[in-house]
């Protein structure tokens, strides 16, 4: 029975991010090659294609885009109605192909085709090429910072990172490449390793499991500090602000309602009683009514320093008056009070010493007057 070969690829659909089977071309056993338009190259067209056990095994065998396989298939009742008609021209629904390679037969078919093959898949990769950027210039769009050891969920960290992927049609194969450019100096390591292990050809889903197996903090350090973090000083809507990114890290399935409240927690006792909390849908209610507030804590702080100041005025107005010792000491004006001036202190001590002195060297004298008057 008459014999045709089929040649499948994996090209990308319209969307740029799902794979489709396709059918790009057949060749006759006469080594004629016929090209399949593009709007018919879907595998859906070819519906006795499917049925075939050859389909099946092809299918298995293609993991990755723009991979290619040629297989011979057996044209039966079916498969001939749909590709050859009954003069022997190759057709495919309601038009004929067109033939790509119109040369005798060849006496070396076999090489022939394989280097047409290289050829087309060096075409599609040059094309491919040309339309993407660099991994390096679309890195830098990614809207998310580096991972370090120091991002409390590694979990959530690398779902942003998939989504990143998905908006700039990033493909399972690249992601492994592109990851590299988002480990902070900390995880390099971690990188390297990895790549020995796993090798830059392993599924993406093995390097996802990988990374939050190494990564993910089950400890309770990201739940205390999310929960018992409170404002104590500076603006209102930077505490607001940074409360709610711990509260996201430790958890980025907490409804609205629960994180107005737990930010709300955190504010000091006279800043929520000024806050209606019925009005508050969203954070973003939250964080407008703190900023309103923000003179408050302001205030607070000005009347507190002005306090400090004044009192420092005071004790200067009351140490006016120059210090006299100072003055007698030809020490300059100085002004403290007399009764802490460090010269006087010096000044006391030394008359101490000299008074211990003199009462050490009249008892001695008085001894030695008693014991000259008993040898006598």
């Amino acid at each position: 029975m008459e014999k045709l070969r089929f040649e499948f690829t994996i090209l990308p659909g319209s969307d740029g991010k799902t794979n489709i089977y396709c059918v790009t071309s057949i060749t006759t056993s006469d080594n004629k090659i016929y090209a399949i338009p593009e709007e018919l190259q879907s595998v859906g067209y070819h519906k006795e294609i499917l049925k075939t056990a050859a389909y099946s095994k092809v299918k298995n065998s293609l993991t990755k885009r723009y991979q290619i396989r040629r297989v011979w298939i057996t044209m039966t009742e079916e498969l001939r109605k749909n590709y050859i008609d009954e003069d022997g021209n190759i057709q495919f629904g309601d038009q004929y192909l067109e033939e790509l390679n119109e040369k005798q037969p060849s006496t070396e078919p076999q090489k022939d085709t394989d280097a047409l093959g290289k050829l087309l898949e060096k075409l599609i990769e040059n094309t491919q090429e040309n339309r993407q950027q660099s991994l390096k210039n679309i890195a830098e769009k990614f809207v998310i910072e580096k991972f370090s050891t120091k991002n409390s969920n590694a979990v959530q960290w690398i779902d942003i990172f998939e989504r990143e992927c998905e908006r700039f049609q990033i493909a399972d194969e690249k992601k492994v490449e592109i990851l590299r450019l988002f480990m902070d100096k900390s995880c390099a390591d971690w990188f390297s390793s990895m790549i020995i292990k796993l090798t830059m050809d392993a599924d993406w889903s093995k390097w996802k499991k990988k990374f939050c197996d190494s990564f993910a903090n089950k400890g309770w350090n990201p739940v205390t500090n999310a929960m018992f973090f409170k404002y104590k000083d500076g603006s209102l809507l930077d505490y607001a602000i940074k409360k709610e990114k711990l509260l996201l890290d430790m958890r980025r399935s907490i409804d609205a309602g629960t994180l107005v409240d737990l930010i709300a927690s955190g504010l000091p006792e006279y800043i929520i009683n000024k806050i209606d909390r019925e009005i508050l849908n969203d954070t973003v209610d939250l964080f407008n009514e703190v900023s309103k507030l923000e003179h408050m804590v302001n205030r607070k702080s000005y009347v507190f320093k002005r306090r400090v100041g004044s009192s420092k005025t005071s004790n200067k107005n009351e140490d006016l008056n120059a210090c006299k010792i100072c003055e007698k000491l030809n020490k300059g004006p100085r002004y403290h009070p007399e009764n802490l001036c460090w010269f006087r202190t010096k000044d006391e001590d030394k008359n101490v010493r000299n008074v211990v002195r003199h009462v050490n060297n009249s008892v001695i004298e008085a001894e030695l007057n008693e014991t000259h008057q008993k040898n006598e």
